[in-house]
């Protein structure tokens, strides 16, 4: 009945190209996959920081006596606790003995966290123990008991608890650009959707090495440490230098920004890539194709991580964000939630295994956001990713920026993304980002730093109306990053202020 104004064609289609493969995931708690790798492979490496090493019967040890001391503390499935740390292999324990207890832990990088967030952090997910390390405990704010990691248990049996595939996973934070941090839970059903099937799993098996960049607090480094540990090869957390772990790695997560600091060249024993966060520009996504398989990827925190996949070729026509991944859908629909036939621009929703518990004590936002899903039925729920996209003929999904990328520019709708790729487009342009510096004008910025700024004006003038012509054009020989590898725009916007003002001097 919800597809009836489409033609036969566009509905055959519409389940044709927005239904991933229904397939059967082996662990539907993803811990239990890292368990049987400890009892199958102990002395196998688990894990490497700055020289030191972690087995995986070391990992699961540990993580037995850290659980154990965690349930004698009070912690019971259902509840959340705070993993407050540094990049560091008790990082690892402290994540995986949480999960053992049946309780969902909550990432924050104690040391890029300002104090406000990390009190706000502990009151929304009420937060009751923290782990932490010992030089970090006078970081904790006020009120939840403080475990350090890095200090000696005893050894114990872990427990073991009866932990429900509904049960909370993770707790991850947004990052609050526009308004109060809101807190997302992720089941373990909806990790071990993407994790335990393919191509989430990424092919990861035993000898691999997975590089693990990003920050613990964004949802992209569970499928880092979760993805590369459930599958029984070893993660290399990285130090201070990003590109020397990608260096040894066999297999790379990152967002655009991260992986864009990388040289392919020096990376031979790479063979898998993923990226998600922000829109790839072609030529990066080019340049890993040819030497690796590369997966552009997308999909917000609220589904799990990602929910779309593509395997990337140099050849192909179009660099899109592919189809939905396994037990997983995807609609085009218009305002009123009315699917859209193929080649018509609409908001993607995704439906499936792959949409999250929703927000912590936030029952206007979770109204907003999710919706009771009419085309799966069955109680099941969708999610407005405020993205938007359309079928290609072939049945894959084109990312066309999101909703509040629209901007209104001398009263026309514009599409900033759309200007980026053109950029993106001009010889020598490695990367570019566009913004709405005021109601008549954009700003764009560029990479590198010897990009033709009049050029790359003449090249939008060239292919789109005038009204998307960027008034300036700023080459820069990077662009600044946020703390989860994502493209600052605040910061951007903040440069672009500080030309004009001294332009009008």
């Amino acid at each position: 009945m919800p597809l009836r104004h489409l033609t036969p064609r566009d509905q055959d289609l519409f389940w044709r190209y927005g239904r991933g493969p229904a397939v059967d995931v082996p662990d539907p708690l993803v811990h239990r996959a890292v368990e049987r790798h400890a009892a199958a492979a102990p002395h196998a490496v688990a894990a490497e920081h700055r020289g030191a090493t972690l087995t995986y019967g070391e990992l699961n040890r540990y993580a037995d006596a850290l659980a154990a001391r965690l349930v004698h503390e009070g912690v019971r499935p259902g509840d959340h606790v705070g993993l407050f740390v540094r990049r560091s292999l008790p990082m690892l324990v402290g994540l995986l003995g949480i999960l053992k207890t049946g309780a969902a832990y909550v990432p924050q990088d104690i040391g890029l966290a300002p104090p406000a967030q990390l009190a706000h952090v502990v009151r929304a997910a009420a937060t009751r123990v923290v782990l932490t390390q010992r030089a970090h405990v006078g970081r904790i704010p006020r009120g939840p008991r403080v475990l350090a990691l890095d200090e000696p248990l005893p050894r114990a049996p872990a427990p073991r608890p009866r932990i429900d595939p509904d049960d909370g996973c993770y707790v991850l934070f947004t990052s609050g650009t526009t308004g109060c941090p809101n807190g997302v839970k992720v089941t373990h059903r909806n990790v071990a959707n993407l994790l335990c099937t393919e191509p989430g799993g990424l092919g990861i098996r035993p000898g691999d090495r997975v590089a693990q960049l990003l920050n613990i607090a964004f949802d992209m480094a569970a499928w880092e440490i979760l993805g590369c540990l459930a599958h029984g090869a070893t993660l290399v957390v990285r130090g201070k230098d990003i590109a020397a772990a990608a260096r040894t790695a066999t297999v790379l997560v990152a967002t655009p920004t991260v992986l864009a600091g990388i040289d392919p060249a020096s990376c031979p024993r790479v063979r898998t890539v993923a990226v998600a966060g922000e829109p790839c520009p072609r030529p990066l996504a080019d340049a890993w194709a040819a030497r690796a398989a590369f997966h552009n990827c997308c999909g917000p925190t609220e589904t799990t991580i990602v929910n779309t996949m593509s395997r990337h070729a140099p050849a192909a026509p179009l660099l899109t964000i592919g189809r939905p991944t396994p037990n997983n859908t995807v609609y085009v629909l218009d305002a009123d939630r009315r699917a859209l036939p193929v080649g018509e621009v609409g908001e993607m929703w995704a439906g499936g295994d792959c949409v999250s518990a929703g927000y912590l004590g936030n029952d206007e936002l979770n109204a907003e956001r999710y919706a009771p899903d009419p085309f799966l039925g069955g109680g099941r729920r969708m999610f407005r990713t405020r993205d938007l996209g359309r079928w290609t003929p072939g049945g894959e999904l084109e990312h066309l920026g999101r909703t509040d990328d629209q901007v209104k520019v001398r009263g026309f709708r514009v599409e900033l993304d759309s200007v980026s790729s053109v950029l993106e487009g001009v010889p020598g342009c490695t990367r570019a980002v566009t913004l709405r510096r005021d109601a008549r004008s954009l700003v764009s910025f560029v990479c590198p730093a010897d990009v033709d700024p009049d050029a790359a004006r003449r090249a939008v003038a060239d292919a789109l109306p005038y009204y998307c012509v960027p008034e300036d054009v700023m080459p820069m020989t990077s662009l600044p990053e946020t703390d989860r590898g994502k493209i600052d725009k605040p910061a951007l916007l903040e440069l672009a202020r500080q030309r004009t003002a001294v332009a009008a001097r």
